[in-house]
């Protein structure tokens, strides 16, 4: 009997269909993905080309690739291709350099030391806030230009000890080389970076920016690399390296994989967030009610986290519908056997938290947007892998503190003062590239509470 089950192969498309799908993982990911999990059920089999995706979507699953049997599994489809894009940060590195890098980062992310970050977060919350009431009835603000200059700025301040308010095009610069990360994976990394195509052109542009923008930070700080914030980690780590080459290379792949990553998937959740509150104002009002009763007119601390309870259930149901990591991917070291099928080693295994959030066994009226199911009496037996905003096992994502302190005191004191409004006939669309982002931004209007 488990013999044969481990002989069984998932069911898929036929391999005629490879055409189709190739245009669908390019322009239509997430359509090809909940496809998948409605024709096939909880593992799927997809054959494009020379590559073979074992497409997994139960919690089940999801524990036994990213938890229990994680070191058979690396960095897959995607971020193994972005390296190219990202470089050796700790994204998308593997094995000992991998675990270096996060054992030099994961102080940086402790919780005692983002607590004594909270005032930081409030202030640049607070200049978010000012920016908006200046536009009070007024011409729309693109909500998510705003929402990358506060997660910029909080990250600045609170993990490199550094102003980045000076380098205004880090936004755009991080967007280009989100774009050819996905061009890496939709391409397989089969077209050489010097094709003089266009958005090749611009990523080159913006590597050079970033390289400029990250010597810069860490010519300001040298000298004074005796900090407990990451720049100077990684300056001291740097120092350690035998080639001083290979450590200025460390400084910047983890730079931009911070800050990419940093403030890219806390920017799309806050986006995702005023975008759910305009649609549903019986949720925003719940929320200006609580903001008011909590904070009253003053900014929050960090203990106010544990009281803003509905604003953390909101953001956990904004991240069920668009969770900011939309695929996890991993390829198989050696072969496997998961939930009774057979996965061959060298095959690419995605997650993806998209789906699995809208899993109907687990979800009731997964479509429907309801904040209520995070509340402790109807989450309580739910399975802990049918939820994934953060990943899971060993790279779970260091920053997922920081990241809901960010949000929440955010949310709590736009809705207190603010409410925004779509723009009338503004198509919202989900764009899914390193991070479920909205295509072409959000255009809102600002309005008194």
């Amino acid at each position: 009997m488990t013999l044969v089950n481990h002989r069984r192969t998932p069911p898929g498309p036929p391999v005629g269909a490879a055409p189709g799908l190739l245009w669908k993982l390019a322009r239509d990911r997430l359509g090809l993905m909940a496809e998948a999990a409605r024709t096939y059920g909880d593992a799927a089999r997809i054959v494009i080309g020379p590559k073979k995706l074992y497409y997994l979507n139960h919690p089940d699953f999801a524990k036994h690739v990213l938890a229990d049997n994680s070191d058979n599994y690396h960095k897959g489809l995607g971020l193994a291709q972005a390296k190219r894009a990202l470089g050796d940060g700790l994204l998308t590195s593997e094995g000992e350099i991998w675990r270096k890098q996060r054992a030099a980062m994961k102080p940086v992310f402790q919780n005692r030391r983002i607590a004594q970050q909270a005032g930081a977060v409030a202030e640049e919350a607070g200049r978010l806030v000012e920016r908006l009431r200046s536009r009070r009835d007024g011409e729309p603000v693109e909500v998510m230009s705003e929402m990358t200059g506060l997660t910029l700025g909080v990250l600045g301040r609170t993990l490199l000890d550094a102003d980045l308010g000076g380098f205004g095009s880090l936004g755009q610069s991080f967007a280009t080389m989100q774009d050819q990360a996905m061009f890496e994976m939709t391409t397989n990394g089969l077209v050489p970076m010097w094709v003089p195509l266009p958005h090749q052109l611009r990523f080159r542009r913006a590597r050079r920016d970033l390289r400029r923008t990250v010597d810069k930070l860490v010519r300001d700080r040298t000298g004074d690399a005796d900090g407990d914030d990451a720049l100077s980690r990684l300056i001291m780590s740097a120092r350690q390296e035998a080639d001083a080459r290979v450590g200025q290379q460390r400084i910047y792949d983890e730079l931009v994989t911070l800050l990419l990553a940093g403030h890219e998937t806390t920017a799309s959740t806050l986006g995702w967030t005023f975008h759910l509150l305009d649609r549903h104002p019986d949720v925003w009002q719940r929320l200006h009610e609580e903001a008011v009763s909590v904070l009253g007119d003053r900014p929050p601390v960090y203990e106010d986290l544990h009281r803003l309870t509905y604003t953390t259930m909101v953001l956990e149901e904004v991240m069920r519908l668009y969770p900011p990591v939309w695929m996890l991917s991993r390829i198989a070291q050696g072969e496997d056997e998961v939930g009774g099928w057979r996965i061959p080693a060298g095959v690419d295994v995605l997650i993806c938290p998209y789906t699995l959030h809208r899993h109907p066994d687990f979800w009731a009226d997964p479509e429907r947007f309801d904040p209520e199911r995070f509340a402790p009496e109807r989450s309580a037996h739910r399975p802990r892998y049918a939820y994934l905003p953060f990943g899971a096992g060993p790279r779970f994502c260091v920053g997922n503190h920081l990241g809901m302190l960010e949000a929440a005191f955010v949310v709590a004191m736009v809705v207190r003062e603010l409410r925004l409004v779509t723009e009338p006939g503004y198509r919202v669309v989900p764009e899914p590239m390193l991070s479920l982002r909205i295509r072409g931004g959000l255009p809102m209007r600002v309005l008194p509470a």
